[in-house]
């Protein structure tokens, strides 16, 4: 199967428009020489050990959660280990594609099926995704006459991007010409200098910028009323089984108890604080938060799950996996990596 294939799968199981702007998805090394994509190899961490099992499998494409590659890169070297194995990927012929944010937010993504360790419930997104089209502004101006507006237009239509404009115009009480004009956030200066070059209608001019739809299901971090309450220690010990982990770390909020009933549930792969923050809800379940995060939330009575980071993340790749080889042929063959693991663990 052809790599560009396969990354149209990728697009559709989850777009990469759902990532967040900061983040660094998608295609990150391609071969020069193109070849059949026969075998992929499925991590959360793309490291020398993940990397040795990919070349010792003859693996074509690495689907790395993380992406290896995320700040600019101005020389290939052998001295950072980041660097050293995107030489390897390139010396070896083997793609490398990064999915991150993108699997957070997906409906039916990483968030849903982490809070889905607790049971079924009224599931809600934390951070709504919007939609990725260009963004537009709403020019809004009144002129006194059909003939201004027509002279307006005219030089509008001599702008680039002119054919991305779309306008109505209702004439008012007075017998002047309201004029609503949608354009991209590209074409706003010269637009906006036009209609500014006719005194009468300048002062009239209003400009909104018009907010993009929703993605509904999609964004990052997911909120949860549980069908069926569960104590916290039940919570704790459904989350382990969900994760397939020993050990969790638990804060218990202030005036709580193992005992206490957990009903609604906050959770955000990887490092959730910043999309946790300010959410009410009796636990809050992440990978990671700081010190004074942890006791912020305790402090409002809130408990708190944390499995280190990538622990949160990894039981995805079998659910991944799944649906993944139900979009592709037979002949390709997709593997989880047996080399992966948190860097942290309890000794």
């Amino acid at each position: 199967m052809e790599l560009k294939a396969v990354l149209e799968v990728l697009e559709n199981l989850a777009p990469l428009s759902l990532a967040e702007t900061w983040d660094n998805v998608g295609l990150l090394v391609e071969p020069s020489k193109p070849r059949p994509v026969k075998t992929i190899l499925l991590t959360n961490d793309l490291t020398s050990a993940v990397m040795d099992e990919a070349e010792e499998m003859g693996c074509d494409l690495i689907i790395s959660y993380h992406p290896p590659l995320f700040r600019p890169i101005k020389r290939l070297l052998q001295k950072d280990w980041k660097q050293r194995l995107a030489v390897r990927a390139v010396e070896a012929g083997i793609a490398v594609f990064s999915p991150h944010t993108s699997w957070d937010s997906a409906k039916d993504g990483l968030n849903d099926w982490l809070v889905g360790g607790l049971g079924n419930g009224q599931v809600s997104v934390l951070s709504q995704a919007l939609c990725s089209a260009p963004q537009r502004h709403r020019l809004e101006f009144t002129a006194g006459s059909t003939e201004e507006v027509n002279h307006i237009l005219k030089l509008l239509k001599e702008t680039e991007n002119s054919d991305a404009f779309q306008y109505t115009m209702l004439r008012n009480e007075d017998g002047g010409q309201q004029v609503i004009l949608t354009c991209p956030s590209s074409a706003l200066t010269p637009v906006v200098q036009i209609v500014l070059g006719n005194a009468s209608v300048s002062q009239s001019l209003c400009i909104t910028q018009i907010q993009q739809p929703p993605v509904l299901g999609c964004g990052q971090g997911r909120h949860t009323v549980l069908d069926e309450p569960l104590s916290l220690a039940v919570a704790v010990q459904k989350m382990k089984t969900h994760l397939g982990l020993p050990h969790l770390r638990l804060a218990i909020g202030e005036q709580r108890t193992l005992d206490s009933v957990v009903t609604t549930v906050a959770v955000c792969a990887g490092s959730g604080a910043s999309v946790l923050q300010g959410v009410k809800a009796d636990l809050y379940i992440t990978g990671e938060m700081s010190h004074h995060e942890v006791l912020d939330a305790v402090a409002k009575g809130t408990s708190v799950i944390l499995s280190d980071h990538s622990n949160s993340e990894r039981g995805f790749l079998t659910v991944f996996k799944e649906r993944l080889t139900a979009c592709l042929p037979e002949n390709v063959t997709i593997v989880i990596s047996q080399k992966d693991r948190d860097p942290l663990e309890v000794v």
